[in-house]
């Protein structure tokens, strides 16, 4: 919708809402003014901080993606405080014809938190945390059942925090501390134990959401249930602005543990069984409940294992992987690899900022000056701060490759498909190998593409540049390696795909020029979320690039 000629009335807005609504101050305007000043120089440093770019509302946390977008301030921001705030926005952004843009972690991959000339909804300061033992959905003779009530602008860091390290229980969500509550919950949002708890969207069981009418909806599965069902996986900043949400809660694993190792073959026919084997051992030793996270797989025929578990003592972790380890070790002419770590922990303990600062290496902290050192994000996810993207695709590989008669395509898949670029499974991104409840309420309760249950993993290839911004001079993203990285992205997921029926995509990590998005995203779905569009933004005035629009 055009903006009405003449610019649109700030001051009717703020008279509603007061200081909350305020022009951007956009830090890389600086930057482009004085490229080579000292100023410019801090901020691409500071961009490695995701706190740095979380706390302010002109930044994002990708900061574009080469011949597709790049991050851009919006006109207005409304720091808001309360669903009657963010109603008052919606209002305004409908009858002035302003662009809307909804913000709480930043996280799009795909741009969705920023638009130039915008009105932003930023919900970052709505990050009350409310741990409930015993919550009834409004209108519903349900049993009640623990939960925690989360402000739309928390990200997880702040819930496991509070709800897994404090109140001793567990609540699925994401597996980067930074990200944003609510925008994980509408796009799925799958963590690192999701094999044993399903998806952060199968645990929610009410939200507080302010549609395109400006309307304040409590919505679950007896209030507005198709709303609801929108809400768990149709995507973030489609339907309306989520401003709580809240979580089924679960009783905490005693445990969680972690192996890491980079396993190195010394020839291509050594790889080739290397992945073979480590294929075996997944299928036969990992493919439960019990584990999650990481295999990937290197062009410089490196394998390296980030892989996480639940519920396991220190002892069965050992000797679970111990068959692995020595296979390994009785071929010293074909693999290389130092000691592999395995560590388990008090579950509670893993998620206590202050015990994970004692592990080095493992989290880094907020570095603004008086920063909270509770603050903490992984370590291996510093890479993504500021990232500027130059491909990313992703696809769900089925359960059946891992039949024994199957895995030798899939090996072969994964190694043709190294031969161009990293390609990584995330084994918690595919349900198969869940329990059966598990799978069933992801299944027939949410929006996800239902594929993700007759997968055991989501194959994810990508490539970034460091923190970066066209027109910055010295900063600015090297186009022609992107584009040529791009293609050998798209050339590992063609050789993945030539042996193995991978197909769909998680809509939180795909590719922006995926062409079958929505049946990619949502497959046998998106025609209800379209249906539920129509219902509740039939003017289309919650937009993002591949959401769910009214029909045409």
């Amino acid at each position: 919708m055009p903006t009405r000629s003449g610019g649109p009335d700030w001051t009717a807005l703020a008279s509603r809402v007061g200081d909350r609504l305020a022009s951007v101050e956009w830090p890389l305007e600086r930057c482009l003014a004085e490229p080579g000043g000292k100023d410019c120089a801090a901020f691409f440093a500071s961009a490695r901080n995701p706190y740095f770019l979380g706390d302010n509302p002109a930044l994002t946390q990708t900061m574009g993606w080469v011949d597709a977008w790049v991050s851009q301030p919006s006109n207005r921001v409304l720091e808001a405080a309360s669903a009657a705030d963010i109603a008052a926005a919606i209002n305004f952004a409908r009858d002035q014809g302003i662009r809307l843009v909804v913000k709480g972690g930043g996280h799009s991959y795909a741009g969705g938190s920023n638009a130039a000339d915008s009105l932003l909804i930023w919900t970052r300061r709505m990050n009350a945390i409310e741990v409930h033992d015993a919550f009834t959905p409004d209108g519903s003779d349900v049993e009640p059942t623990p939960a925690v009530s989360v402000g739309a602008g928390a990200i997880w860091g702040e819930v496991y925090k509070q709800v897994c390290a404090g109140a001793g229980r567990y609540v699925q969500g994401g597996g980067c501390l930074t990200v944003g509550v609510a925008g994980l919950i509408q796009s799925g949002g799958f963590g690192s134990l999701s094999k044993a708890f399903g998806t952060a969207a199968s645990s929610l069981v009410e939200a507080e959401v302010v549609t395109a009418d400006g309307v304040i909806r409590i919505v679950n599965a007896v209030r507005d249930p198709e709303l609801f069902f929108a809400l768990k996986g149709g995507g973030g900043g489609t339907f309306g602005v989520v401003t709580r949400v809240t979580l089924r809660t679960h009783d905490m694993p005693a445990t969680i543990g972690a192996v890491f190792a980079d396993i190195s073959a010394r020839s291509d026919e050594a790889y080739r069984a290397l992945i073979a084997r480590m294929l075996q051992f997944y299928a036969d030793d990992l493919y439960n409940p019990h584990w999650g996270e990481q295999i990937g797989f290197r062009p410089d025929n490196v394998l390296r294992i980030s892989m996480l578990c639940q519920g396991l003592s220190q002892q069965q972790v050992e000797t679970l992987w111990g068959p692995f380890w020595a296979w390994l070790r009785d071929r010293p002419d074909d693999f290389a690899f130092s000691d592999p770590t395995a560590i388990v922990l008090e579950a509670r303990q893993f998620w206590d900022p202050d015990f994970l600062r004692t592990l080095p290496g493992i989290v880094l902290t907020d570095d603004q000056p008086g920063a909270n050192q509770d603050r903490i994000y992984w370590a291996g996810n510093r890479g993504e701060s500021g990232q500027f993207l130059h491909a990313f695709a992703s696809a769900w590989v089925p359960s059946t490759s891992l039949e024994p008669a199957l895995q030798g395509s899939l090996a072969a898949g994964l190694f043709e498909a190294s031969r161009h670029w990293s390609i990584t499974l995330h084994t918690n991104k595919g349900l198969a190998g869940s329990p059966d409840d598990v799978r069933e309420r992801v299944r027939t309760q949410t929006a996800t593409n239902p594929v993700v249950t007759d997968s055991f993993a989501l194959a994810i290839c990508g490539a970034e540049g460091p923190p970066a911004y066209p027109g910055v001079r010295g900063f600015e993203p090297d186009v022609g390696l992107a584009r040529r990285q791009a293609e050998r992205v798209r050339s590992a997921m063609n050789a993945l795909k030539a042996h193995v029926p991978a197909e769909g995509s998680y809509v939180s990590e795909s590719d922006y020029f995926e062409a079958d998005w929505e049946q990619a995203f949502w497959g046998e779905n998106y025609a209800r979320l379209q249906k539920v569009k129509v219902t509740y933004d039939p003017d289309n005035l919650f937009r993002i690039h591949h959401g769910v629009a009214p029909k045409s």
